[in-house]
């Protein structure tokens, strides 16, 4: 599944029109939840409650009826995801279902739209009034059959209104082998170690834009409270934190792509992320680095490239040294790994990465 995203150029008619159907969607979702609390509704349940809803509200009506059983499928994919979670025994809270107040984005499947033959206009056929909009971007949606567009999805951001393509197609990325087989530590100092010594330097987006937000954040503050002036300033907050956010995907994108292009093996660690960020003096640097990010698209383009990408125990990789395994007890602050048995020297990141490599391998063969 590929997603093909294009900003939306309307009136501010057609604006108020998109976020009336983004809060009948918000509106429908939680009577769906409402309605599983009460009586432990199922799946097709919810379903069929969309026809219900629709009778009784005439809002509900407007909107297009696979876009109401689309709200439908997003109150219960969170109510299936507790029921797993109850399953299989998670530790901690189990993610009961709650409702939702910040909804941003509809969906339409097959129908309530038409997209045009120059793939630069979409219409909204739906009771909801958008009607036609320009798509602004760079993609060929129309290269492809409108069969194969599955899903249409309308997203509310701080800098406007887009519109996401789902389509049904294949990627094909021939990979060229290198030979070349890597272990990597992410950390804090550099983004991330590998097995040879080569770093990537941390880019601290958020850090670098910390100066910035906070001086948007106090002029936020000042404003009288329900007020044009703090609706502008609040508009300003959003947009600066949405910039730092497309800086951490954009540098997470490449730099994964870059990795796995040059490599026939990766190896990380198995970091339990929403534990290390309860450190209150690390948090900040550790959501700035966005680790998780980086790792879900290196195995994103592990896949597209059929490569492999093993995740393996952290338990002393730092630790142990990589030429003999003598256990070398360090601290954060130790940043030059010294061993006692050999007397190999090495950056601490550095052994942490050949560590890794060498427990992948010793998994893998």
């Amino acid at each position: 599944m590929l997603i093909y995203e294009y900003k939306l150029d309307g009136t501010k008619a057609q604006y108020a029109a998109l976020d009336e159907a983004i809060r009948v969607v918000q509106f429908i979702r939680n009577k769906c939840l409402r309605l599983w609390m009460d009586e432990h509704a199922s799946k097709n349940d919810l379903q069929c409650y969309c026809a219900a809803l629709a009778k009784e509200f005439p809002f509900a009506r407007a909107l297009n009826s696979q876009a109401r059983q689309a709200s439908a499928d997003r109150a219960w994919f969170a109510i299936s995801r507790f029921y797993d979670n109850c399953k299989q025994k998670k530790p901690g809270k189990k993610g009961y279902p709650k409702f939702q107040h910040d909804n941003r984005s509809v969906e339409d499947k097959a129908t309530g739209w038409k997209l045009e033959p120059d793939g630069r206009h979409i219409t909204f056929t739906d009771g909801c009034g958008v009607g036609r909009l320009r798509l602004v971007g760079t993609r060929d949606i129309e290269t492809f059959p409108v069969k194969q567009i599955k899903r249409v999805r309308i997203l509310r951001r701080a800098d406007g209104y887009y519109c996401q393509f789902a389509v049904q197609a294949e990627r094909h990325i021939e990979h060229v082998p290198t030979g070349k087989l890597v272990g990597i530590d992410v950390g804090l100092k550099t983004f991330y170690t590998d097995s040879e010594g080569a770093t990537v330097e941390n880019p601290r987006h958020y850090r670098k834009a910390e100066k910035r937000l906070k001086r948007l954040q106090r002029r936020l503050s000042k404003k009288q409270k329900k007020s044009q002036n703090r609706k502008k300033a609040r508009q300003s907050v959003a947009k600066a934190h949405l910039k730092v956010q497309r800086q951490r995907e954009d540098f997470a994108r490449k730099a994964a792509n870059a990795l796995v292009s040059s490599h026939d093996l990766i190896a990380f660690e198995d970091l339990r992320i929403a534990n290390m960020v309860r450190n209150r003096r690390l948090a900040k640097s550790i959501s700035d680095a966005a680790w998780g990010r980086f790792l879900s698209w290196v195995n994103y383009y592990a896949a597209l490239h059929n490569i492999p990408v093993i995740a393996v125990p952290p338990h002393f990789t730092s630790q142990n040294c990589s030429a003999c395994g003598t256990c070398v007890k360090k601290s954060l602050s130790v940043r030059t790994h010294i061993c006692t048995g050999c007397g190999v020297v090495l950056d601490r990141d550095h052994n942490a990465a050949v560590n890794i490599l060498q427990k992948a391998l010793s998994t893998v063969g």
